[in-house]
């Protein structure tokens, strides 16, 4: 049963990493979606990064803290 529940813990963690990936590289009209906005070569000061719109274009987003 240990083994099993290990398993399932393992197969979670990996599901997670491929959805992030498949978040990572979007277009514009995603990187809107997630509430970002489209920065040619880098972000401004104070926003991060959020994922890819296009080569040479980053999705930048401000971060919230509750």
């Amino acid at each position: 049963m240990r083994i099993l529940s290990v398993l399932c813990a393992l197969l979670l963690l990996m599901l997670q990493g491929v959805t992030g990936l498949s978040l990572a590289r979007g277009s514009h009209q995603d990187c809107e979606r997630r509430g970002g906005f489209c920065s040619h070569l880098s972000c401004p000061p104070g926003i991060s990064r959020v994922g890819l719109c296009s080569e040479q274009e980053f999705c930048c987003r401000m971060r919230w803290y509750p």
